[in-house]
């Protein structure tokens, strides 16, 4: 995944995910360092291959390496993490090399999942069978079914399908971030503002 390392060593992203790492070495609850969004990269992916999404690995890995890239701001000014993050990937990714650039349709959705991997939960409780809303979303060729999708042509707008690319990847983020908090080992868990019903208290990924 030769893009996602892209991101990975983009002097942008390292330097925001230090800040993170620096604010956060003294918190009690969860982090959101590397550790973490590499946790909800391969949980997006697991659950985008279980319900047949047709959406590019490298793309699922590139939202949720991004999804809390913002969270410095958030400590810093106050700014709500989602709407700085996007910002900032935006910059992560213009500034990847010119072999190494997501098209523009894959930046939109991209950045539509950082932006909005806060929204509505996915339908699909923890635990139940893959299906539901995400099953076979975003057409793609016929390599779809195994989780990949034929890249947009270079320049495209940001259509109707890059629109639907970003609402999938929104719900693939935001589900695996909270599936990969594990609340039933964690020793902070009483005083963790969730409650009990979102909390993750058995293993089911």
């Amino acid at each position: 995944m030769e893009r996602v390392e892209a991101i990975r060593n983009n002097p942008l992203f390292r330097a925001s995910m230090e800040r993170i790492e620096r604010a956060e070495a003294e918190r009690e609850f969860c982090r959101h360092g590397m550790s973490h969004v590499l946790d909800v990269a391969r949980i997006a992916w697991i659950t985008a291959l279980e319900r047949r999404c047709r959406v590019p690995k490298d793309v699922v890995y590139a939202a949720a390496l991004l999804h809390d890239v913002g969270r410095a701001e958030q400590y810093a000014t106050g700014e709500d993490h989602d709407v700085a993050g996007a910002r900032i990937a935006g910059e992560i990714l213009k500034g990847l090399p010119a072999p190494l650039q997501f098209d523009a349709a894959e930046r939109s959705a991209i950045l539509a999942a950082v932006a909005g991997h806060r929204g509505p939960a996915v339908p699909e409780a923890h635990g139940r069978a893959p299906g539901g809303e995400l099953a076979g979303a975003v057409r793609g060729s016929g390599e779809a079914d195994a989780g990949v999708a034929a890249r947009a042509p270079e320049g495209s707008p940001p259509d109707s399908s890059a629109q639907g690319l970003g609402e999938v990847l929104a719900r693939l983020v935001k589900e695996a971030d909270s599936r990969s908090r594990a609340c039933y080992a964690c020793p902070a868990r009483d005083g963790c503002y969730w409650p009990d019903e979102r909390k993750n208290l058995s293993l089911d990924i």
